[in-house]
This record gives C-alpha cells, structure tokens and sequence, in this order.
C-alpha cells in the first residue's frame, strides 16, 4: 500500500508595506514635520536676531514653528493621505494646540509661584503673626486663622441652604416659584463678588453702625458667592439619580421625603460633596468682599464678632500694595502666601477626587 505525502506549502514572500504607497503617513511623520517646522521658524528668528543684534526669541521661535506645523500636517496629510484624514490631522493639531496654550499661562503661574514663594517658605512663617513686625520677619499665622474661619463659616451657611434649595427644585419644585428660583440661582451666579462684599458690609452697618468690619460679616460675603454654586452642583448631581431608583421606593411605599434621605442623597453623595468642595476652592481665594467687609489687620483674631480679621487673598494684597522697607521683605511675604493658598486650593480638590472615589455608589453585586 502506497503512502501519498501531502506536498508542503510553499512560502510566499510577504511583500513588505510602504506607508507611503499605502495612502498612510509613516508613524513619527508628525513628529518630523513639527521639528521641521520649528527648525525653519528657529533659522527665521536667527536671522532676525543677527540682523538686529538682539537676543534669540526662543519662545517666539516656538511659537511660529507650532503655527506652521498645523498647515504642514495638513497639506502633507492631503497629499498622501486624502481629505478626510487631513481634516482629521487638522482638527487633532487645533486641538491639542490649544490645549499647550491654555497649559503655558498655568504651568507658567506655578513655577514661578513656586520659585518666589519658598523664599519665606519657613517655621517662622506659618508660627507668627504680623504684630508690630516692620520689615523682615513675620508670618501669616493670623491669615490662615482668619481664612479658615471665614471659610468654614460660610460653607456652615451655604451648604444647608443649597443642597436644600437643590432638593426642592428636583424633588418638589414646579411652576412659577421654581422658574422664579432658577433665574435669581443664576444671576447670583454671575454677580461681581464685589457687590457680594458690599451687600455684608451694608448689611452690618445696618445693625452695627457704619464701618463696621467683622469677620462673620466676610463669611456672609462668601456665603451669598457659594450658596450659587452649590445648587447648582448639588442640582445637576441630583438630576443624575435614576427615576427608576425613586419609582422602587415609592412601590415599597416609602414616604418622598424617606426616599430623599435614603436612596437620592446616598445615591449622588459623591457629586455633591465635590461641587461642595470645588465652591469652597472657589471662594477661599476673594479678596474683593473680605477687603471691603472684614477688613484686614495685623494682629491674630479668633472671634468671627468682634474686630476685624485678615486672610490669606487680602494678606497678599496688603503686603504687595504697601511694601516697605525692605521691599523684598514684603514680596517674599506675598509670594510665600500666595503659594500657600494655591496648595490650601490643591488639597481641597485632592479631597473632592477622594471623596468621589470612595463615596461613589457600587453597582455591582
């Protein structure tokens, strides 16, 4: 009996792809035409400088070169590629063009913040008040006291008053009464701060008496910038929970308000807590209607009723406005400050990641 082999395949050489001939830019072509752009707007900037006698403008050199890199893309892309894929390299270089552009002021702003800050960035600094201090030396205990009292003084107020009012444009709110709400939610939201500061201090002056300065009448100037947004984050984050979760509620015959309290506020706690958080940033920083309702002074204050009380915002303020002798004393002081309030901002929204990280509801089994 006769054994039949199968004859072996024979290999087939794969023939290897051109990105070119494939309708395809090669992988670093990017990269290539965007050094190819900068080198060419480098050459014009040199010469330009020699011409002048100037110093090389090596951040206008980069500029102009990312600005030829978005025709270029596009017109190589054409070329080869074809017009849908151009258009889409064009709209990817617009894009993330604009993103490096709105990152430069940013990054900008923290180095040098960062560079000017550490400066006074000491024990003393964070120990000691202003008192009778004149030139160098100091502190800006006195300011942290006065911001975090002002500032957990006014979430005190705003945050009842938002989440509430959020609730009930959610839950209950119809007609005319909600629209009417909405609308003042939102021109309160657009309002100057300024005008916040003024409506404390007249608010005092009224029960006080003319030029009264306290720090709960800054609190109540940074309550009426909060309570706007909270509801409108506590609002949206509201609107996210699932009709279906309150329709299970109320089948078991759960009472609305129950249901508020036990499934629609767990359920959004995370998204609130952050747009709490993220408000708070968003006021720790006004100088405007502290200056105006609190004041400032040099000396430590702990009681929000008597006496006027410094911050952080308006501590900068006064130490680069009335600089004194020496004037590097006072500009430490205010880099110093200003880098600590950036770092205060920092870690409330590294508190608002971790509460939305760890409070957000589990929906798996």
């Amino acid at each position: 009996m006769s054994v039949t082999t199968k004859p072996e395949p024979t290999a087939t050489a794969v023939p290897i792809e051109n990105s070119l001939t494939a309708g395809r830019l090669p992988t670093p072509a990017p990269w290539m035409i965007l050094g190819a752009a900068i080198l060419v707007a480098a050459a014009i900037f040199g010469v330009l400088a020699l011409a002048d006698g100037s110093e090389f403008n090596w951040g206008g050199a980069l500029l102009v070169g990312a600005v030829l890199y978005i025709p270029s893309i596009w017109l190589f892309s054409m070329l080869v590629e074809g017009r849908r894929r151009a258009m889409d390299r064009l709209v990817t270089a617009l894009v993330t063009g604009a993103f490096v552009l709105a990152m430069i002021p940013l990054i900008s702003l923290t180095i040098t913040v960062i560079t000017f800050g550490l400066n006074r960035f000491d024990v003393d600094f964070f120990t000691m008040s202003m008192r009778n201090v004149t030139g160098e030396g100091g502190g800006v205990l006195h300011a942290i006291v006065g911001t975090v009292l002002m500032t957990g003084t006014a979430a005190i107020i705003s945050i009842p008053i938002g989440l509430m009012t959020s609730i009930y444009l959610v839950e209950y709110g119809r007609g005319r009464l909600a629209r009417g709400i909405t609308f003042l939610v939102d021109v309160m939201t657009g309002i100057p701060s300024i005008v916040a500061g003024l409506f404390a201090y007249a608010l005092f002056s009224i029960f006080l008496g003319p030029g009264t300065r306290t720090g709960i009448a800054g609190a109540v100037a940074l309550s009426v910038l909060m309570i706007p947004v909270v509801v409108r984050s506590s609002e949206e984050m509201l609107r996210l929970v699932p009709n279906e979760l309150r329709e299970a509620a109320f089948a078991l015959g759960v009472p609305k308000w129950l249901t508020i309290v036990k499934v629609v506020l767990p359920t959004s706690i995370a998204g609130i807590t952050t747009g709490i958080m993220l408000s708070i940033s968003r006021v720790i920083g006004e100088t405007a209607p502290l200056l105006i309702a609190a004041g400032f002074t040099q000396s430590m204050n702990w009681n929000l009723f008597d006496g006027r009380m410094s911050s952080l915002p308006v501590f900068v303020y006064t130490q680069y406005a009335n600089q004194g002798n020496p004037p590097e004393a006072y500009l430490d002081r205010a880099w110093a400050a200003a880098l600590t309030l950036i770092l205060i901002v920092m870690a409330l929204n590294l508190i608002a990641r971790l509460v939305a990280k760890f409070f957000a509801p589990k929906f798996g089994r």
